[in-house]
């Protein structure tokens, strides 16, 4: 319940303020902490702002800013509990008081957490172990392409943890950032866990300087610590923590190290006992600092939206040219103002420095990044030639990228005929030896067709097919959990550029094999909308695991020697009509320029 529900008269105990920034501090300046009782008296002739009585005097708060102050009041509590006696107290009011604080005391005791960071930082391995769920986990981007939650609890706290999409940075490129960027500013977490990749800290604390910026509680997951500490580098992540104001946590999710350190200093950050914690503006030189100043002191002005969003976060973003910010600012009372003067301080610092001010800032963090590293972080001197690093090089050889690929399709489709034949025999063993039980323990008669013929005959003839479908999934987990699903994704970009489309279309493609619906869904994680919608229009033409059982019978009645080659047959035709309808697509529905390949290889 929000302050701003309660009828005139009626006392709630505070449980928590929601908000950043300026907004929190004032607040919580004037008395709205947790556990104090607080009562509306009236509200203005216009039923805006409202008065309350807290701590003995009368304070006034606009509607929109009561929203942000979450209480609990007698309306929610069991009627049972109110009674003289309760704990000794000897009035009712007395009772009252006490049960609401201790209340807001439990309630105050639910944290909500989100996990953000890059692809591939082992956020969603986190998420299953601290909560003990089974969210897929999978070695390239755009796994995670919606939000998953999931409660757990953990030294008398209720943690409501949510899973959001990888993403690299809050600028809204991609429909993750955006989506990440949207939950944050929609929902508020009390906490966010920034997962970051420890053998990968240069690109991933990336995020974490946004992150600060957005002026939020946050805890830094070092994940990945072991593989760090195994390649021989050293990092003072204490030091770094107290750098940048934020608390580090090494952890390895694979093995649950570090999770409960985790959410101890989750706790500790929440409950305001942590000393590492505090917010820290980081400098961006002079003159830029001088701009966001500038635009910053208008922002303040519009105190609907920075109680949301912090003030500094949009001046950044105002700066960087953010289309969504900007949006915002357009709405805002002296919206007109404020762009106007961005204009200004972006065409001076791009006089100045002769150089965009998107990327002027973001060199500017990562100059931050780096200077942080320097007196933090000792790589090693010895050389890292890993092994994957080997298998990688012939992987995406040139010469045998290609031929490996079509090799490794045709064993996949092969072993998913071979090798489930087994299991299929099995499998029609069983079937028809329960319907030949069922006709001898019952008499002859429709009953005893319906059950052996029609339900137990059904069924077999579907589940006969089972062992082909779970072998086909095997094959492409595989592929997703070692990495070569990103390498078939470089190695295929330039052929899918022929036909008019981006190499990171070729995953969900060769996810359609699979099934077309998850397929489909990992389309979001390709930046440019036309590609999107082209993808997924031919996606469909990807034969998905639904379709194998009616391919297996067709081929084994009428091909029975040739069944595997003949099954790769059928599969190469939907890849060549995709492609057909593609280039198609693409010269006539989807005409527009293309976004250059970025994609990061696990």
């Amino acid at each position: 319940m929000r302050l701003s529900d309660l009828n005139m008269g009626e006392s709630a105990v505070i449980v928590k303020v929601l908000g950043t920034g300026a907004f929190r501090k004032r607040i919580t300046e004037m008395g709205f902490v947790k556990g104090r009782k607080v009562t509306p008296i009236k509200a203005a002739p216009l039923n805006d702002p409202i008065e309350y009585s807290l701590l003995g005097y009368s304070v006034t708060l606009r509607k929109n800013e009561a929203n942000f102050i979450e209480v609990v009041s007698p309306k929610e509590i069991d009627p049972k509990l109110f009674t003289p006696a309760v704990n000794g107290f000897h009035t009712l009011e007395q009772a009252e008081d006490e049960i609401l604080k201790q209340t807001a005391k439990e309630k105050g005791k639910n944290i909500h957490v989100a996990l953000i960071g890059n692809p591939n930082c082992g956020k969603t391995t986190l998420f299953n172990f601290a909560s003990n769920s089974r969210e897929h986990v999978g070695n390239y981007g755009g796994v995670t392409v919606e939000s998953k939650t999931a409660v757990f609890h953990h030294k008398g706290y209720t943690f409501h943890l949510t899973d959001l999409p990888g993403t690299y940075s809050l600028s809204a490129y991609s429909p993750e950032e955006l989506f990440v960027r949207n939950f944050i500013f929609e929902n508020t977490p009390d906490i966010i866990i920034n997962v970051i990749d420890a053998t990968n800290l240069e690109r991933n604390l990336y995020l974490t300087t946004q992150l600060i910026d957005l002026d939020v509680k946050m805890v830094v997951a070092l994940n990945m610590f072991d593989e760090l500490q195994a390649g021989g580098d050293k990092l003072d992540y204490q030091h770094l923590s107290r750098m940048l104001g934020v608390p580090f946590v090494p952890t390895i999710s694979t093995k649950g190290y570090g999770i409960r350190e985790l959410f101890d200093k989750v706790i500790n950050v929440y409950t305001d006992k942590d000393k590492t914690y505090r917010h820290v503006d980081l400098n961006y030189g002079d003159e830029i600092e001088q701009s966001i100043c500038k635009i910053q002191k208008l922002v303040r002005k519009n105190t609907e939206l920075t109680t949301v969003i912090s003030s500094r976060f949009l001046a950044i973003k105002l700066l960087e040219k953010d289309k969504q910010v900007q949006s915002l600012i357009e709405k805002c009372e002296n919206g007109g103002d404020i762009l106007a003067v961005t204009t200004s301080e972006i065409h001076r610092l791009e006089l100045l420095f002769a150089e965009d001010t998107e990327t002027l800032i973001t060199d500017t963090r990562y100059g931050i990044i780096s200077g942080a590293l320097k007196e933090t972080y000792e790589p090693s001197t010895l050389p890292k030639r890993k092994l994957s690093e080997a298998i990688d090089t012939i992987l995406s050889n040139k010469t045998l990228g290609f031929p490996i690929f079509f090799i490794f399709l045709y064993l996949m489709f092969q072993a998913t005929f071979s090798l489930g034949a087994y299991p299929q025999e099995w499998i029609e063993s069983l079937v028809g030896m329960l319907g030949q039980w069922v006709h001898q323990i019952m008499p002859a008669g429709p009953l005893t067709d319906l059950l052996a013929d029609g339900i137990i005959g059904g069924v077999g003839s579907v589940l006969v097919f089972l062992p082909n479908i779970i072998l086909l999934f095997l094959f492409i987990s595989f592929m997703e959990d070692t990495g070569y699903m990103a390498r078939v994704a470089f190695i295929m970009d330039k052929l899918m550029h022929k036909i008019g489309l981006h190499g990171k279309s070729f995953i969900p493609l060769i996810m359609g094999f699979g099934c077309n619906v998850p397929a489909i869904m990992s389309t979001r994680t390709i930046e440019n909308r036309n590609n999107r919608i082209l993808t997924i229009l031919i996606t469909p033409f990807m034969s998905c695991s639904a379709r194998l059982p009616v391919y297996i019978l067709f081929v084994s009645a009428f091909f029975p020697k040739n069944a595997g080659s003949v099954l790769f047959i059928i599969y190469l035709t939907g890849i060549l009509l995709a492609v057909g309808m593609a280039m198609l697509f693409k010269k006539t529905l989807f005409k527009a320029d293309d976004l250059p390949f970025v994609m990061e290889l696990p």
